[in-house]
């Protein structure tokens, strides 16, 4: 064997080696991203089995919002059809009008004392109040992953990995705007 072909031979295969490694680095990542989903969307369950439960305790209250507790019902909908579809950016959005329901549904629930000493619905709330805030845990976790993902699958030399294999960029789960800008507090007040 020639020199020539001994050095073409070890240059071949660490280019295979290097690709295999970009390859698996890739697969490690669209994984994570997978994880990340499957761990939001453990918790968007628990939630919306928890919602029904709220609703009927609210419901009990025959003077409560009936218009409220329709949104939440619609919005629990919604968000129960783009999880089937696997909408991420619909997801997004009916997440956002679920949380905005949400926020109402304990806001008016300030105005019946009764409601706010029910013991199941204050355990109810507290139990959403924390999935809320595993779930905004979760989204963070499930954008990095995705902005890893979608970063990797652009940087040279992985781009020609990833075009070859076919991923895509993944998209983000997005914040509405209600969610990102700041709230006036003492308006939350003039209403009492």
């Amino acid at each position: 064997m020639s020199v020539f072909t001994a050095v073409l031979l070890a240059v071949i295969v660490i280019l295979a080696l290097y690709g295999v490694a970009i390859y698996n680095g890739l697969v490690r990542l669209k994984h994570d991203v997978s994880k990340a989903w499957a761990n939001i969307d453990v918790l968007l369950k628990q939630r919306h089995d928890e919602l029904p439960k709220l609703v009927e305790v609210c419901r009990q209250y025959k003077q409560f919002e009936q218009d409220t507790l329709a949104r939440i019902t619609e919005a629990r909908a919604g968000v129960a059809k783009a999880m089937e579809e696997h909408d991420v950016p619909a997801i997004g959005a009916a997440e956002n009008t679920l949380r905005a329901g949400l926020g109402k549904i304990f806001a008016v629930a300030e105005s019946y004392p009764e409601l706010r000493a029910n013991e199941h619905f204050m355990q109810l709330q507290t139990r959403i109040s924390g999935l809320e805030n595993a779930i905004a845990d979760r989204r963070e976790v499930y954008n990095d992953s995705v902005n890893l993902f979608n970063v990797r699958i652009e940087q040279f030399p992985d781009v020609f990995v990833a075009h070859i294999f076919g991923y895509d960029a993944q998209p983000l789960l997005k914040f509405g705007q209600n969610e990102t800008t700041d709230h006036d507090v003492g308006r939350l007040f003039e209403s009492r």
